[in-house]
């Protein structure tokens, strides 16, 4: 799908600005590494003033006279990708603009992740944001996001200060009783064992 709509948009750029008066290059995941890299450095020595590309640009490319990004059914992607993909743009001294476009028709997650996009380019808040839409997932599993199923009241996205706080404790009781011997501690090792039953012994997955 990526692909068709490359072409079909290469096809629509070149009647807006044609040749000679411009140049657009392509890249893409399915073009050979020389290609590839032709398409790039036509951009970056102003050879070529326009770019179409897949995500392929999205870690990697550091074009500076880039400042305008189009990023087509922005509705498609997460919050790491844009802010990825946004981040090809204004890495040079000139301003520079990031547009989104999507369909008419979206999700109230999909608002709420472009919302976040157009309000911030802070990316430790828009890591924040997304750990808060999609959820952390699974520590000890595959899951990538999603509420895990092993914490049953602490939100990862939202209980950051508290969790480091527990964290502490626990590290102080580690390093005073290593083994948890000390009668003090016998309910947590108690509470301990209880979960363990339902844990899964990754160490022995090959």
């Amino acid at each position: 799908m990526d692909y068709k709509a490359l072409e079909e948009g290469y096809e629509h750029i070149i009647k807006w600005f044609p040749s000679p008066k411009y140049k657009v290059c392509v890249v893409h995941g399915k073009l050979k590494a020389d290609s590839k890299e032709q398409g790039m450095q036509e951009f970056v020595s102003g050879k070529a003033n326009i770019m179409i590309a897949t995500t392929v640009i999205e870690v990697g490319v550091d074009i500076p006279n880039a400042t305008v990004m189009v990023i087509e059914s922005a509705e498609r992607f997460g919050l790491p990708q844009l802010h990825q993909l946004r981040g090809r743009v204004g890495r040079g001294s000139d301003q520079s603009f990031c547009l989104l476009m999507t369909s008419e028709k979206l999700s109230n997650e999909a608002r709420r992740r472009l919302a976040i996009m157009v309000r911030t380019n802070d990316g430790f808040e828009i890591a924040e944001e997304d750990l808060r839409l999609r959820g952390p997932g699974e520590i000890e599993g595959t899951t990538q996001s999603g509420m895990p199923f092993n914490l049953k009241i602490a939100n990862l996205g939202k209980d950051g200060q508290i969790l480091q706080y527990s964290r502490d404790i626990a590290m102080e009781i580690l390093n005073d009783d290593n083994n948890l011997i000390k009668s003090e501690n016998k309910i947590l090792v108690h509470q301990l064992n209880v979960h363990a039953k339902d844990r899964y012994n990754w160490s022995l997955v090959g």
